[in-house]
Protein backbone atom coordinates (compact mmCIF):
# COMPACT_ATOMS: atom_id res chain seq x y z
CA UNK A 1 0.00 0.00 0.00
CA UNK A 2 1.36 3.46 -0.69
CA UNK A 3 2.21 5.72 1.65
CA UNK A 4 1.94 9.02 -0.24
CA UNK A 5 0.88 11.68 1.98
CA UNK A 6 -2.01 13.07 -0.28
CA UNK A 7 -3.15 9.04 -0.68
CA UNK A 8 -3.14 9.05 2.71
CA UNK A 9 -5.31 12.48 2.90
CA UNK A 10 -7.45 10.91 0.64
CA UNK A 11 -8.46 8.08 2.49
CA UNK A 12 -9.96 9.92 4.88
CA UNK A 13 -12.10 12.64 2.67
CA UNK A 14 -15.63 13.05 3.56
CA UNK A 15 -17.93 9.81 1.36
CA UNK A 16 -19.92 13.11 -0.09
CA UNK A 17 -17.00 14.78 -1.80
CA UNK A 18 -19.42 17.90 -2.77
CA UNK A 19 -18.49 19.02 1.08
CA UNK A 20 -16.72 22.43 0.83
CA UNK A 21 -12.99 22.18 1.80
CA UNK A 22 -12.43 26.06 1.37
CA UNK A 23 -14.11 28.84 1.29
CA UNK A 24 -12.38 32.06 -0.32
CA UNK A 25 -13.12 35.57 1.81
CA UNK A 26 -15.09 36.60 -1.11
CA UNK A 27 -17.03 33.21 -0.27
CA UNK A 28 -16.56 31.18 -3.01
CA UNK A 29 -15.70 27.68 -2.50
CA UNK A 30 -13.33 24.81 -3.75
CA UNK A 31 -15.33 21.48 -2.67
CA UNK A 32 -13.82 18.11 -2.19
CA UNK A 33 -14.06 17.20 -5.65
CA UNK A 34 -12.90 19.69 -7.01
CA UNK A 35 -9.79 19.24 -4.86
CA UNK A 36 -9.06 16.33 -6.41
CA UNK A 37 -10.09 16.82 -9.93
CA UNK A 38 -7.75 20.24 -10.19
CA UNK A 39 -4.68 18.69 -7.92
CA UNK A 40 -5.39 16.21 -11.04
CA UNK A 41 -4.86 18.40 -13.42
CA UNK A 42 -1.93 19.97 -11.52
CA UNK A 43 0.04 16.71 -11.58
CA UNK A 44 -0.63 15.97 -14.81
CA UNK A 45 0.97 19.35 -15.92
CA UNK A 46 3.84 18.80 -13.90
CA UNK A 47 4.62 15.40 -15.59
CA UNK A 48 4.30 17.48 -18.61
CA UNK A 49 6.91 19.96 -17.41
CA UNK A 50 9.38 17.08 -16.61
CA UNK A 51 8.85 16.76 -13.30
CA UNK A 52 9.69 13.49 -12.00
CA UNK A 53 9.12 11.59 -8.90
CA UNK A 54 11.81 12.99 -6.33
CA UNK A 55 12.25 16.35 -8.38
CA UNK A 56 12.10 19.48 -6.71
CA UNK A 57 8.92 21.68 -7.37
CA UNK A 58 10.00 25.40 -6.40
CA UNK A 59 7.61 27.93 -5.69
CA UNK A 60 7.37 31.50 -4.35
CA UNK A 61 3.57 32.86 -5.48
CA UNK A 62 1.34 34.62 -3.13
CA UNK A 63 -0.81 32.60 -0.74
CA UNK A 64 -4.36 31.13 -2.61
CA UNK A 65 -5.99 28.51 -3.17
CA UNK A 66 -4.48 27.13 -6.52
CA UNK A 67 -1.32 27.54 -4.78
CA UNK A 68 -2.18 25.19 -1.95
CA UNK A 69 -3.10 22.69 -5.00
CA UNK A 70 0.59 22.97 -6.26
CA UNK A 71 1.69 21.50 -3.06
CA UNK A 72 -1.09 18.69 -3.31
CA UNK A 73 -0.23 18.47 -7.08
CA UNK A 74 3.86 17.70 -6.20
CA UNK A 75 2.58 15.29 -3.92
CA UNK A 76 0.34 13.55 -6.24
CA UNK A 77 3.21 13.43 -8.29
CA UNK A 78 5.69 12.43 -6.02
CA UNK A 79 7.77 15.29 -6.51
CA UNK A 80 9.32 17.52 -3.55
CA UNK A 81 7.56 20.54 -2.58
CA UNK A 82 9.82 23.86 -2.15
CA UNK A 83 7.80 26.61 -1.10
CA UNK A 84 9.90 29.83 -0.58
CA UNK A 85 9.15 32.69 1.57
CA UNK A 86 6.92 35.61 -0.87
CA UNK A 87 9.63 38.13 0.99
CA UNK A 88 12.89 36.86 -0.20
CA UNK A 89 14.59 39.17 -2.91
CA UNK A 90 16.17 37.50 -6.59
CA UNK A 91 19.53 37.22 -4.83
CA UNK A 92 17.94 34.86 -1.95
CA UNK A 93 16.42 32.89 -4.74
CA UNK A 94 19.20 32.58 -6.53
CA UNK A 95 20.78 30.28 -3.54
CA UNK A 96 18.01 28.41 -2.99
CA UNK A 97 17.29 27.94 -6.50
CA UNK A 98 20.68 26.65 -6.94
CA UNK A 99 21.09 24.49 -3.76
CA UNK A 100 18.07 22.74 -4.42
CA UNK A 101 18.15 22.18 -7.86
CA UNK A 102 14.61 22.18 -8.86
CA UNK A 103 13.37 21.06 -11.94
CA UNK A 104 10.62 23.50 -11.98
CA UNK A 105 10.00 26.86 -10.80
CA UNK A 106 7.13 28.96 -10.14
CA UNK A 107 6.79 32.44 -9.88
CA UNK A 108 4.34 35.21 -9.75
CA UNK A 109 3.66 37.09 -13.03
CA UNK A 110 4.77 40.28 -12.19
CA UNK A 111 8.40 38.61 -11.24
CA UNK A 112 8.64 36.37 -14.51
CA UNK A 113 11.34 38.45 -16.12
CA UNK A 114 13.20 39.42 -13.29
CA UNK A 115 12.55 35.21 -12.36
CA UNK A 116 13.47 33.95 -15.47
CA UNK A 117 16.87 35.25 -15.42
CA UNK A 118 17.54 33.79 -12.01
CA UNK A 119 16.09 30.34 -12.96
CA UNK A 120 18.95 30.13 -16.09
CA UNK A 121 21.21 31.44 -14.14
CA UNK A 122 21.27 28.58 -11.00
CA UNK A 123 20.28 26.06 -14.52
CA UNK A 124 15.94 25.71 -13.53
CA UNK A 125 15.38 23.92 -16.65
CA UNK A 126 11.46 25.63 -16.97
CA UNK A 127 9.94 28.30 -15.27
CA UNK A 128 6.03 28.92 -14.96
CA UNK A 129 3.92 31.61 -13.45
CA UNK A 130 0.88 31.63 -10.91
CA UNK A 131 -1.03 34.59 -9.46
CA UNK A 132 -3.01 35.37 -6.82
CA UNK A 133 -6.34 34.85 -8.79
CA UNK A 134 -5.28 31.70 -10.13
CA UNK A 135 -3.64 33.20 -13.34
CA UNK A 136 -0.74 32.31 -15.16
CA UNK A 137 1.01 29.72 -17.56
CA UNK A 138 0.62 27.43 -14.69
CA UNK A 139 -3.30 26.99 -14.64
CA UNK A 140 -3.43 27.30 -18.15
CA UNK A 141 -1.51 24.37 -18.70
CA UNK A 142 -3.37 22.48 -16.21
CA UNK A 143 -6.67 23.33 -17.89
CA UNK A 144 -5.35 21.44 -20.51
CA UNK A 145 -4.86 18.05 -18.83
CA UNK A 146 -7.20 15.26 -17.52
CA UNK A 147 -8.46 15.57 -13.80
CA UNK A 148 -7.69 11.77 -13.33
CA UNK A 149 -3.90 10.86 -12.20
CA UNK A 150 -3.08 8.03 -10.26
CA UNK A 151 -0.98 8.90 -7.12
CA UNK A 152 2.82 8.32 -7.50
CA UNK A 153 3.83 5.29 -4.95
CA UNK A 154 5.64 6.73 -1.65
CA UNK A 155 6.82 5.35 0.96
CA UNK A 156 7.03 7.10 4.31
CA UNK A 157 10.96 7.85 3.86
CA UNK A 158 10.20 9.45 0.54
CA UNK A 159 10.60 13.15 0.92
CA UNK A 160 7.87 15.30 0.57
CA UNK A 161 8.89 18.36 1.38
CA UNK A 162 12.43 20.73 1.74
CA UNK A 163 11.65 23.52 3.94
CA UNK A 164 14.58 25.84 4.13
CA UNK A 165 15.50 27.20 7.65
CA UNK A 166 15.44 31.19 8.37
CA UNK A 167 18.90 31.68 7.78
CA UNK A 168 19.76 34.01 10.73
CA UNK A 169 23.15 32.84 11.43
CA UNK A 170 24.94 31.41 8.41
CA UNK A 171 23.89 29.25 5.02
CA UNK A 172 20.13 28.89 5.02
CA UNK A 173 19.82 25.10 5.11
CA UNK A 174 17.04 22.85 3.27
CA UNK A 175 15.22 20.59 6.01
CA UNK A 176 14.26 17.30 4.55
CA UNK A 177 10.71 16.19 5.40
CA UNK A 178 9.32 12.67 4.70
CA UNK A 179 6.07 11.31 3.56
CA UNK A 180 5.78 9.64 6.96
CA UNK A 181 7.24 12.83 8.53
CA UNK A 182 4.27 14.67 7.69
CA UNK A 183 1.55 11.98 7.99
CA UNK A 184 2.38 11.09 11.90
CA UNK A 185 2.73 14.66 12.51
CA UNK A 186 -1.14 15.37 10.85
CA UNK A 187 -2.29 12.45 12.72
CA UNK A 188 -1.14 12.82 15.94
CA UNK A 189 -2.73 16.59 15.96
CA UNK A 190 -5.85 16.15 14.72
CA UNK A 191 -6.71 13.51 17.73
CA UNK A 192 -4.88 15.70 20.02
CA UNK A 193 -6.83 18.46 19.64
CA UNK A 194 -10.13 16.63 18.99
CA UNK A 195 -10.68 17.97 15.13
CA UNK A 196 -13.27 16.49 13.55
CA UNK A 197 -15.09 17.09 10.17
CA UNK A 198 -17.54 19.67 10.95
CA UNK A 199 -14.26 21.34 12.18
CA UNK A 200 -13.90 24.79 10.09
CA UNK A 201 -10.62 26.17 10.73
CA UNK A 202 -9.87 30.47 10.05
CA UNK A 203 -6.81 30.03 8.11
CA UNK A 204 -4.52 33.38 7.97
CA UNK A 205 -1.36 31.83 7.77
CA UNK A 206 1.21 32.06 5.18
CA UNK A 207 1.84 28.70 3.21
CA UNK A 208 5.59 28.44 3.02
CA UNK A 209 6.00 27.63 6.59
CA UNK A 210 5.55 24.69 8.87
CA UNK A 211 2.58 26.14 10.54
CA UNK A 212 0.00 27.09 7.63
CA UNK A 213 1.43 24.80 5.29
CA UNK A 214 1.78 21.39 7.71
CA UNK A 215 -0.12 21.97 10.71
CA UNK A 216 -3.74 24.18 9.37
CA UNK A 217 -3.75 22.49 6.28
CA UNK A 218 -2.55 19.06 6.62
CA UNK A 219 -4.79 18.70 9.91
CA UNK A 220 -7.76 19.71 7.84
CA UNK A 221 -7.47 17.12 5.12
CA UNK A 222 -6.17 14.72 7.69
CA UNK A 223 -9.67 14.77 8.92
CA UNK A 224 -11.92 15.87 5.91
CA UNK A 225 -12.67 19.38 7.76
CA UNK A 226 -13.00 22.67 5.72
CA UNK A 227 -10.90 25.90 5.79
CA UNK A 228 -11.72 29.98 5.56
CA UNK A 229 -8.89 30.56 3.46
CA UNK A 230 -7.63 34.14 3.93
CA UNK A 231 -4.76 35.38 2.29
CA UNK A 232 -3.09 37.17 4.88
CA UNK A 233 -3.96 38.62 8.21
CA UNK A 234 -6.45 41.19 8.35
CA UNK A 235 -8.34 42.04 12.04
CA UNK A 236 -11.02 43.62 9.71
CA UNK A 237 -11.76 40.02 8.31
CA UNK A 238 -10.42 38.02 11.25
CA UNK A 239 -13.75 39.50 12.98
CA UNK A 240 -16.07 39.33 10.28
CA UNK A 241 -15.33 35.69 9.97
CA UNK A 242 -14.86 34.06 13.27
CA UNK A 243 -18.79 33.36 13.61
CA UNK A 244 -18.24 30.76 10.95
CA UNK A 245 -14.90 29.14 12.44
CA UNK A 246 -14.85 26.65 15.04
CA UNK A 247 -11.01 27.01 15.69
CA UNK A 248 -8.50 29.33 14.64
CA UNK A 249 -4.40 28.94 14.43
CA UNK A 250 -1.90 32.39 14.70
CA UNK A 251 1.18 33.12 16.17
CA UNK A 252 1.15 35.68 18.97
CA UNK A 253 0.91 39.02 16.94
CA UNK A 254 -2.47 37.69 15.64
CA UNK A 255 -3.68 37.91 19.22
CA UNK A 256 -2.03 40.66 20.55
CA UNK A 257 -3.58 42.63 17.40
CA UNK A 258 -7.13 41.27 18.38
CA UNK A 259 -6.84 41.99 21.71
CA UNK A 260 -6.46 45.92 20.82
CA UNK A 261 -9.46 46.17 19.72
CA UNK A 262 -12.60 47.12 21.25
CA UNK A 263 -15.32 45.06 19.01
CA UNK A 264 -13.09 41.55 20.02
CA UNK A 265 -14.44 40.08 23.33
CA UNK A 266 -16.66 36.80 24.36
CA UNK A 267 -19.82 37.31 22.45
CA UNK A 268 -17.67 37.09 18.70
CA UNK A 269 -15.86 33.47 20.01
CA UNK A 270 -18.33 31.93 22.06
CA UNK A 271 -18.99 29.06 19.50
CA UNK A 272 -14.77 28.84 18.83
CA UNK A 273 -13.91 25.81 19.84
CA UNK A 274 -10.10 26.05 19.94
CA UNK A 275 -7.40 28.86 19.71
CA UNK A 276 -4.17 27.80 18.62
CA UNK A 277 -1.20 29.62 18.95
CA UNK A 278 2.86 28.95 17.78
CA UNK A 279 5.82 30.32 15.83
CA UNK A 280 6.97 32.35 18.35
CA UNK A 281 6.71 33.00 22.31
CA UNK A 282 2.83 33.52 23.54
CA UNK A 283 3.77 35.75 26.48
CA UNK A 284 2.22 34.68 29.56
CA UNK A 285 0.40 38.23 30.01
CA UNK A 286 -1.46 37.94 26.48
CA UNK A 287 -2.45 34.21 27.38
CA UNK A 288 -3.87 35.55 30.39
CA UNK A 289 -5.38 39.24 28.93
CA UNK A 290 -7.15 36.89 26.20
CA UNK A 291 -8.37 34.50 28.82
CA UNK A 292 -9.79 37.34 30.92
CA UNK A 293 -11.42 38.89 27.98
CA UNK A 294 -12.78 35.64 25.89
CA UNK A 295 -13.49 33.14 28.02
CA UNK A 296 -10.85 31.11 26.30
CA UNK A 297 -6.97 29.36 27.30
CA UNK A 298 -5.16 29.65 24.14
CA UNK A 299 -3.35 26.33 23.30
CA UNK A 300 0.19 26.72 22.88
CA UNK A 301 2.63 24.37 21.55
CA UNK A 302 6.19 23.79 20.05
CA UNK A 303 7.51 23.12 16.56
CA UNK A 304 10.16 23.39 14.29
CA UNK A 305 10.78 23.43 10.65
CA UNK A 306 12.79 20.15 11.57
CA UNK A 307 10.38 18.17 13.13
CA UNK A 308 6.97 20.09 13.09
CA UNK A 309 5.17 19.75 16.23
CA UNK A 310 6.88 18.34 19.10
CA UNK A 311 4.78 19.56 22.13
CA UNK A 312 1.31 20.78 23.14
CA UNK A 313 -0.47 22.54 26.01
CA UNK A 314 -3.71 19.52 26.76
CA UNK A 315 -6.81 19.96 25.18
CA UNK A 316 -8.54 18.65 28.36
CA UNK A 317 -6.15 19.71 31.25
CA UNK A 318 -4.35 22.95 32.45
CA UNK A 319 -2.79 25.03 29.57
CA UNK A 320 -0.21 26.61 31.54
CA UNK A 321 0.57 30.58 30.52
CA UNK A 322 4.06 30.44 29.43
CA UNK A 323 4.67 26.94 28.91
CA UNK A 324 4.69 24.67 25.61
CA UNK A 325 2.86 21.67 27.57
CA UNK A 326 3.71 17.98 27.12
CA UNK A 327 5.73 16.21 24.66
CA UNK A 328 3.09 14.68 22.25
CA UNK A 329 2.22 11.06 21.52
CA UNK A 330 5.15 9.13 20.28
CA UNK A 331 7.64 12.07 20.47
CA UNK A 332 10.07 11.65 22.87
CA UNK A 333 11.69 14.90 24.41
CA UNK A 334 14.80 15.22 26.72
CA UNK A 335 16.70 18.40 28.35
CA UNK A 336 20.63 17.50 28.27
CA UNK A 337 23.69 19.03 28.57
CA UNK A 338 24.89 21.38 25.68
CA UNK A 339 28.64 19.79 25.62
CA UNK A 340 27.70 16.19 26.59
CA UNK A 341 24.28 15.22 25.25
CA UNK A 342 23.91 13.73 29.21
CA UNK A 343 20.11 14.04 30.59
CA UNK A 344 19.93 16.48 33.02
CA UNK A 345 17.76 16.41 36.16
CA UNK A 346 14.15 17.91 36.10
CA UNK A 347 13.91 21.72 36.87
CA UNK A 348 17.59 22.18 35.39
CA UNK A 349 17.84 24.18 31.96
CA UNK A 350 19.52 22.39 29.32
CA UNK A 351 19.15 21.83 25.38
CA UNK A 352 15.86 20.50 24.21
CA UNK A 353 16.15 17.41 22.38
CA UNK A 354 13.78 15.47 20.09
CA UNK A 355 13.43 11.75 18.25
CA UNK A 356 9.99 10.29 16.67
CA UNK A 357 8.49 9.81 13.24
CA UNK A 358 8.03 13.81 13.28
CA UNK A 359 11.99 14.16 13.13
CA UNK A 360 13.29 15.09 9.52
CA UNK A 361 15.41 13.30 7.60
CA UNK A 362 18.52 15.78 7.85
CA UNK A 363 19.61 18.84 5.96
CA UNK A 364 19.72 18.55 2.10
CA UNK A 365 22.96 18.06 0.85
CA UNK A 366 24.95 18.71 4.66
CA UNK A 367 25.59 15.69 5.36
CA UNK A 368 28.23 16.90 7.90
CA UNK A 369 25.70 19.70 9.42
CA UNK A 370 23.31 16.85 9.56
CA UNK A 371 25.72 14.73 11.75
CA UNK A 372 26.11 17.66 14.07
CA UNK A 373 22.90 18.49 14.97
CA UNK A 374 21.98 14.81 15.74
CA UNK A 375 22.86 12.44 18.82
CA UNK A 376 24.33 9.08 18.31
CA UNK A 377 20.91 7.51 19.72
CA UNK A 378 18.74 9.67 17.64
CA UNK A 379 17.69 12.59 19.64
CA UNK A 380 18.03 16.27 17.09
CA UNK A 381 19.51 18.68 19.36
CA UNK A 382 16.82 21.25 19.00
CA UNK A 383 19.12 24.35 19.27
CA UNK A 384 15.99 25.66 21.64
CA UNK A 385 16.29 25.94 25.67
CA UNK A 386 14.78 25.05 27.96
CA UNK A 387 13.48 22.68 31.26
CA UNK A 388 11.09 20.41 32.45
CA UNK A 389 8.70 20.57 35.60
CA UNK A 390 7.41 18.80 37.77
CA UNK A 391 4.50 18.14 35.97
CA UNK A 392 6.26 16.86 32.87
CA UNK A 393 5.25 20.50 31.20
CA UNK A 394 8.34 21.78 29.10
CA UNK A 395 8.99 25.43 29.19
CA UNK A 396 11.23 27.31 26.63
CA UNK A 397 13.79 29.85 28.20
CA UNK A 398 14.66 30.93 24.63
CA UNK A 399 17.52 29.84 22.15
CA UNK A 400 20.96 28.88 22.78
CA UNK A 401 22.65 31.35 20.63
CA UNK A 402 20.80 33.96 22.29
CA UNK A 403 21.86 33.48 26.39
CA UNK A 404 23.19 36.64 27.51
CA UNK A 405 26.35 35.90 29.63
CA UNK A 406 26.93 38.64 32.14
CA UNK A 407 29.58 39.06 34.16
CA UNK A 408 29.83 35.40 34.31
CA UNK A 409 26.39 34.84 35.35
CA UNK A 410 23.47 32.90 32.63
CA UNK A 411 20.74 34.80 32.05
CA UNK A 412 17.91 33.41 30.28
CA UNK A 413 16.08 36.40 28.11
CA UNK A 414 12.33 34.50 28.66
CA UNK A 415 12.70 34.85 32.44
CA UNK A 416 13.65 38.63 31.95
CA UNK A 417 10.88 39.36 28.97
CA UNK A 418 8.27 37.79 31.52
CA UNK A 419 8.74 40.06 34.20
CA UNK A 420 8.54 42.90 32.17
CA UNK A 421 5.80 41.93 30.06
CA UNK A 422 3.93 41.26 33.60
CA UNK A 423 4.64 45.34 33.93
CA UNK A 424 1.75 47.57 33.82
CA UNK A 425 1.55 49.34 30.19
CA UNK A 426 3.71 46.71 28.51
CA UNK A 427 2.46 45.02 24.94
CA UNK A 428 5.73 42.86 24.48
CA UNK A 429 9.77 42.95 24.80
CA UNK A 430 12.52 41.74 23.46
CA UNK A 431 15.98 40.87 25.73
CA UNK A 432 19.29 40.92 24.32
CA UNK A 433 22.74 41.00 25.30
CA UNK A 434 25.28 43.41 24.19
CA UNK A 435 29.10 43.85 24.31
CA UNK A 436 29.87 45.40 27.62
CA UNK A 437 33.57 46.31 28.66
CA UNK A 438 33.24 45.31 31.92
CA UNK A 439 30.78 41.94 31.75
CA UNK A 440 30.75 40.73 28.58
CA UNK A 441 27.45 41.39 27.37
CA UNK A 442 25.40 43.78 29.20
CA UNK A 443 21.38 43.03 29.34
CA UNK A 444 19.01 45.14 27.16
CA UNK A 445 15.70 45.14 26.84
CA UNK A 446 13.31 46.59 23.98
CA UNK A 447 9.93 47.05 24.99
CA UNK A 448 6.80 47.93 23.04
CA UNK A 449 3.40 49.95 24.93
CA UNK A 450 -0.01 49.99 25.03
CA UNK A 451 -1.99 52.26 23.09
CA UNK A 452 -2.21 54.84 25.08
CA UNK A 453 0.48 53.70 27.20
CA UNK A 454 3.79 56.14 28.13
CA UNK A 455 6.69 53.70 29.52
CA UNK A 456 10.12 55.15 30.93
CA UNK A 457 13.47 53.44 31.34
CA UNK A 458 13.63 54.54 34.84
CA UNK A 459 10.54 53.38 35.86
CA UNK A 460 10.68 49.89 34.59
CA UNK A 461 13.87 49.59 36.12
CA UNK A 462 12.75 50.47 39.53
CA UNK A 463 10.03 48.22 39.18
CA UNK A 464 12.26 45.51 38.44
CA UNK A 465 14.80 45.92 41.18
CA UNK A 466 13.10 43.58 43.79
CA UNK A 467 11.86 41.07 40.79
CA UNK A 468 15.08 40.09 39.28
CA UNK A 469 18.42 39.08 40.60
CA UNK A 470 20.78 42.47 39.55
CA UNK A 471 23.09 40.58 37.28
CA UNK A 472 19.68 39.58 35.29
CA UNK A 473 18.37 43.21 35.30
CA UNK A 474 18.74 45.08 32.33
CA UNK A 475 21.56 47.87 31.95
CA UNK A 476 19.48 49.87 29.60
CA UNK A 477 15.72 49.62 28.28
CA UNK A 478 14.46 51.48 25.05
CA UNK A 479 10.92 52.25 23.95
CA UNK A 480 9.80 50.95 20.43
CA UNK A 481 6.92 51.37 18.56
CA UNK A 482 7.59 47.52 17.26
CA UNK A 483 9.93 45.16 17.42
CA UNK A 484 11.59 43.46 13.95
CA UNK A 485 9.86 40.36 12.88
CA UNK A 486 9.69 37.77 10.24
CA UNK A 487 7.20 36.78 8.36
CA UNK A 488 5.70 34.34 11.30
CA UNK A 489 5.78 36.74 13.69
CA UNK A 490 9.33 35.83 15.11
CA UNK A 491 10.84 38.87 16.69
CA UNK A 492 14.59 39.40 14.87
CA UNK A 493 16.98 39.50 17.75
CA UNK A 494 19.56 39.38 15.27
CA UNK A 495 18.93 42.86 14.40
CA UNK A 496 17.93 44.32 17.67
CA UNK A 497 21.49 43.05 18.65
CA UNK A 498 22.85 44.91 15.55
CA UNK A 499 20.69 47.76 16.31
CA UNK A 500 22.17 47.95 20.07
CA UNK A 501 25.70 47.23 19.59
CA UNK A 502 27.24 50.19 20.33
CA UNK A 503 24.99 50.92 23.57
CA UNK A 504 27.54 50.20 25.63
CA UNK A 505 30.92 51.82 23.98
CA UNK A 506 32.71 54.31 25.70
Amino acid sequence: MSENLFTIFKNRFPADLSKVFLWRPDGSALSYADLVKLSGRLANALKSLGVKPGDRVAAQVEKSAEALLVYLAALRAGAVYLPLNSAYTASEIRYFLGDAEPTLFICRPESAAEMQVVAAEAGVPRVETLGSNGEGSLMEAARAQPPAFEDVERTRDDLAAILYTSGTTGRSKGAMLSHGNLASNAEVLRDNWRFTPEDRLLHALPIFHTHGLFVATNVTLMTGSSLIFLPTFNANEIVRLLPQATVMMGVPTFYTRLLARDDFGRDLVAHIRLFVSGSAPLSAETHKEFGVRTGHAILERYGMTETNMNTSNPYDGDRIPGAVGLPLPGVEIRIADPQTGQAVPDGEVGVIEIRGPNVFKGYWRMPEKTREEFREDGFFISGDLGRIDDRGYIWIVGRAKDLIISGGFNVYPAEVEAAIEALPGVTECAVIGVPHADFGEGVVAVVTPKPGAILEEKTILAALANELAKFKQPKRVFIATELPRNAMGKVQKKDLREQHAKTFDR
